[in-house]
């Protein structure tokens, strides 16, 4: 389906607190100028409480702001001064607090000054938008609509769209393409329901977990152990993620379910617990008042114990048998044999499992249009690596419905209500053809708009017609060079956290053959995250226990052969990223003739972390783009590289890894990463159909010699006298500013890139056979984290 072109130029949010200032960071952030209303302040600068809120952006963490500079592109007002500012805007967004009368009074307020063509739309959590939109102007209603972010807006994939029986198609058309490639997000469209599609199932699972802790007698702690990344679900898991949502706003949206769900059959669920009232009333909010279930004393994290009404040492982990259970591949048989343990944890997490599929088995023909919103919305909103309805449906649809069925009918569940028939007529809910819609009782198909031909592909749901990659033109065991038939030649990484070693660099290297001889561009791209976490140290281990080091300085020369390869290679070849770009990724990044990078693209030359340095050209190209930028002063030009690799500084986005350096300001940021490989492949395409010619290798470049290293050092030393840096950090440190200053040389004398590699190279070695680094090392394989020594 075509929609016409929505160009969005200037959006205003109305309310500067929470959700409305970083819902205006998110617009700076996607290149969209903000205009951030508030109240009038009563001292001070009238427009003070949005001014205040902007400055607040700048320091929170994780940062809303893509970088600190964005912040300009938000302009502070108040409803004093500025309405006449909204007559300029295509889209205005409502997100004041959740009163319906303050939020009326408001569009009365500013109704007269909204342009001709003003989308206007209210970021509620749960209130009525058909309410909302009968308390506008008629004029207004056509333009009218919720739209949900969650929170934090930059970092959560999900925003819903939920229409009211005014708006119109078209604008809900346009605002989904606005959403989905200018703000990155994955848009669902929900009904008009309480708490629409994912707060009300997400916030459902959460009381359905609290209940069945406090009934099988379950911590909160081990609640907690249980129910995150074990269940593929985040590190916040259950309770702390009441926290960090604020244990108020949870308490605020269960209660929206109370008042407005009264012949829900699981209505008496929908109350805050005793224990969480007593919280809130102490001011305990969670996350925001660092008090709420859990706390800190000192180094010791404490945890609420209800019964008690106190809090005790948070430090108690599920049983290693349920564990145990939890870790069984097929998904029938982990679920069968946690619902037949006799284990209270191992019932606990059956009897979560069960309530949520009753419950949205239920629900689903007045909740959501169909079983793929269900499930993307909870995994995008709330963070799971599957929804629940994939979850059902991976695990045997037919016996988990029959062993659900069993529960109901022995008065195990929450509720007797029966599952609905569709439930027993079906194998599953997802099917190659679409996903199945209890209100319409037919499989549903993916949405037509043409902003969804730009993903290539989309998010997959278990049921699905699985993805497939292309054509295989060449496969090792390190990678998978594949062709969509385009012109265009896509390497992906089939190594753990797609680690470079041997058979990557060989892989690489053919796939370079092939694209010179019958492509016209390059692209390396990876399915998942991350990009990747660099050189794969653990394939050195064999050459490194035997003392072989020329095995090792091979290996070494073959990743920068490689990195050079793709700098001088005779097709354009592009980076596609998102994730973890570390080390050799980054290396790898840095001699690609484009990057295209998703926002949250986490980019850094990361060695130091281990004891060592960057080997395949990471230092080189800095000192490369250090002498190309020098205005007669290559050292200034250098420092500040130097310094985002002794300290294994990380960009924070990839907005941030251009202003460091590991990005040009000709690569490409792409906010939406399921849009990332069409993007990268358009660049490809571009660069080729334009006379792409392979860069001449340079001559000579101008570095910083011996003087500029001896500056360095002396920092260095200030530094390790005060206790901020080890000896052995001194070290690397020192090695490394003789490498990017050209080692023993006059300042300004002229090195080729050649020169730079050897020294790299040498360095790298030299730091491989210290005993400190290679502790480091060992630290760093056992247990996924640095060590200082």
């Amino acid at each position: 389906m075509s929609q016409s072109k929505f160009i969005v130029r200037k959006v205003a949010v109305l309310g500067a607190g929470v959700m409305g200032a970083q819902i205006a960071a998110h617009l700076a952030n996607a290149n969209v100028e903000a205009i951030l209303f508030d109240l009038p302040a009563k001292e001070g600068p009238k427009s003070g409480i949005a001014l205040k809120a902007i400055e607040a952006l700048k320091k929170q963490n994780p940062a809303p702001l893509a970088s600190k500079a964005r912040a300009d592109f938000i302009t502070p007002a108040n409803y004093d001064e500025h309405l006449h500012l909204l007559k300029d805007c295509d889209l205005v967004i409502e997100a004041i607090a959740e009163r319906m009368d303050w939020k009326l009074g408001l569009y009365e307020k500013v109704a007269p000054h909204l342009g001709a063509n003003t989308i206007f739309a209210t970021n509620t959590s749960g209130l009525s938008i058909n309410k909302l939109a009968e308390g506008t102007p008629e004029s207004m209603r056509a333009r009218f609509c919720g739209i949900h972010f969650f929170n934090p807006p930059r970092y959560m994939h999900l925003v819903e769209i939920i229409p009211c029986v005014t708006s119109d198609a078209a604008m809900l058309d346009q605002l989904e393409g606005f959403l989905a490639t200018t703000l990155g997000k994955g848009v669902i469209r929900a009904k008009d329901t309480p708490n629409f599609v994912a707060n009300r199932i997400g916030v459902y699972s959460m009381l359905a977990a609290i209940h069945n802790a406090e009934k099988f007698g379950i911590r909160f702690d081990i609640v907690d152990d249980l129910t995150g990344p074990r269940l593929g679900r985040p590190k916040s898991a259950t309770f702390r993620t009441a926290d960090v949502v604020g244990l108020d706003t949870f308490a605020h949206v269960v209660k929206t379910m109370q008042d407005t769900l009264p012949n829900d059959p699981w209505h008496a669920l929908f109350q805050s617990p005793v224990w969480l009232q007593k919280l809130i009333e102490a001011g305990a909010l969670g996350a925001k008042s660092k008090v709420g279930i859990y706390k800190r004393e000192g180094k010791t994290k404490l945890v609420l114990d209800p019964a008690a009404g106190t809090y005790v040492e948070a430090n108690q982990k599920g049983d290693d048998a349920v564990k145990e259970l939890m870790k069984i591949k097929d998904p029938g048989k982990r679920l069968l044999k946690l619902k037949e343990s006799a284990n209270p944890e191992a019932q606990f997490l059956w009897a979560c499992f069960r309530d949520v599929f009753h419950y949205i088995a239920f629900h689903l023909d007045t909740v959501a249009d169909n079983a793929r919103d269900v499930d993307l919305a909870i995994r995008w909103g709330f963070g799971w690596n599957e929804g629940p309805f994939e979850t059902w449906q991976a695990a045997g649809w037919k016996q988990v419905a029959e062993w659900i069925k069993a529960d109901i009918d022995a008065g195990k569940t929450m509720v007797n209500a029966p599952l609905p028939a569709w439930v027993f007529e079906r194998e599953g809910v997802h099917q190659p053809e679409g996903s199945f819609s209890a209100s319409k009782n037919a499989l549903v198909p993916r949405s037509t708009l043409d902003i969804y031909q730009r993903q290539l592909f989309p998010a997959q749901l278990v049921g699905e017609a699985a993805p497939v990659y292309g054509e295989t033109v060449f496969e090792n065991e390190g990678v998978r060079a594949w062709t969509s038939g385009d012109g265009v030649l896509v390497v992906t990484f089939l190594s753990k956290a797609h680690a470079i070693g041997p058979a990557v660099l060989e892989g690489i290297n053919k796939s370079i053959d092939i694209a010179e001889a019958k492509f016209k561009g390059l692209v390396i791209w990876a399915p998942e995250e991350p990009f990747s976490v660099g050189a794969d140290l653990s394939s050195m281990l064999p050459a490194f226990m035997a003392g072989d080091w020329a095995s090792i300085e091979k290996m070494l020369s073959d990743f920068q052969a490689m990195t050079m390869r793709l700098r001088y290679s005779q097709i354009p070849v592009v980076a596609a990223t998102k994730g973890y770009v570390f080390g050799g990724g980054c290396e790898v990044c840095l001699h690609a003739d484009r990057v295209v990078a998703h926002l949250e693209s986490y980019v850094g030359l990361v060695e130091v972390g281990v004891g060592l340095l960057p080997g395949a050209g990471g230092t080189k190209e800095f000192a490369l783009r250090a002498a190309q930028e020098a205005r007669g002063d290559v050292f200034a030009a250098l420092k500040d590289r130097y310094m985002s690799i002794a300290t294994a500084n990380v960009a924070k986005s990839a907005e941030e890894a251009k202003q460091i350096g590991f990005f040009r300001d000709s690569d490409v940021i792409v906010f939406n990463q399921y849009e990332l490989l069409y993007v990268a492949k358009q660049q490809a395409l571009a660069l080729a159909e334009s006379g792409y010619r392979a860069p001449l290798k340079v001559k000579g470049f101008a570095v910083a010699g011996r003087a500029g290293a001896a500056s360095i050092k002396g920092s260095l030393v200030n530094m390790m006298e005060g206790g901020f840096i080890s000896k052995h950090d001194y070290h690397i440190g020192a090695l490394i500013a003789d490498i990017i200053t050209g080692g023993d040389v006059e300042a300004g004398t002229l090195v080729d890139e050649q020169w730079i590699l050897d020294l790299e190279r040498k360095g790298f070695l030299s730091l491989l056979k210290n005993e400190k680094t290679q502790e480091r090392i060992a630290y760093m394989l056992q247990n996924n984290k640095p060590l200082r020594n």
